[in-house]
C-alpha cells in the first residue's frame, strides 16, 4: 500500500459538461418581454442540449415566464431593464430574474376571483414539485433576483415539501 498523496481524479470528472454554463441577457420591462425571455431560455436549453426532462423544461418556461412578469408589473418604475440569467450544472438548472427594486415580494394564495396575483406561488409549488428551490436575494446595486433552481429530473418519489416562501 503506498503512502502517496492522493491521485488526481482523471480530467474528464472535473471538466465541465458541455452543456454547462451561465447565460445573462437584458430586455426592457414590457410585457413584450415575457414572451420574448421565456423563448430565449427555451432555446438557449435546446441550443446547449441540457439533458432536462420534458416536464421539467415545461416548468422552467413557466417559472420564467411568471418571474419576468412579475418584473415587469411590480418593478417597471423604478427598473426599465431586467436581466434574466440561466445557469445550467451538471445536475441542475436555475433561472433567475433581476430588477433594480427593492421591494422583496411575497408568495401569496390569491383568492378564487381575483384576476392575478398567483405568480410567485406558482413559482412556489412548480419549483417544490420539481423538487427544487427558490428565493429572493438582494443584489449589489439594491434590487433582487428571484430565482428558481431545479433539478434536470424529476423526483422519483413524487413531490417534496415546499420551499420557503421568496
Amino acid at each position: 500500500m503506498s503512502s502517496g498523496p492522493p491521485a488526481e481524479p482523471p480530467e474528464e470528472l472535473t471538466a465541465p459538461l458541455a452543456y454547462e454554463g451561465v447565460w445573462r441577457f437584458t430586455a426592457p420591462a414590457l410585457e413584450s418581454s415575457v414572451p420574448q425571455a421565456r423563448h430565449a431560455v427555451r432555446d438557449l436549453l435546446a441550443q446547449q442540449r441540457v439533458p432536462a426532462a420534458e416536464e421539467v423544461v415545461d416548468a422552467l418556461l413557466l417559472i420564467a415566464s411568471e418571474l419576468v412578469t412579475n418584473a415587469v408589473q411590480h418593478a417597471a418604475l423604478l427598473s426599465p431593464e431586467i436581466a434574466v440569467e440561466v445557469t445550467v450544472g451538471a445536475g441542475w438548472i436555475r433561472v433567475a430574474v433581476e430588477d433594480d427594486h427593492p421591494y422583496r415580494p411575497k408568495a401569496v394564495e390569491a383568492d378564487e376571483g381575483d384576476i392575478g396575483g398567483r405568480g410567485l406561488w406558482l413559482v412556489k409549488m412548480l419549483t417544490a414539485e420539481a423538487g427544487g428551490k427558490c428565493d429572493v436575494e438582494h443584489t449589489a446595486s439594491g434590487g433582487k433576483a428571484v430565482w428558481a433552481e431545479l433539478p434536470l429530473a424529476p423526483p422519483a418519489d413524487g413531490p417534496t415539501s415546499p420551499p420557503p416562501a421568496p
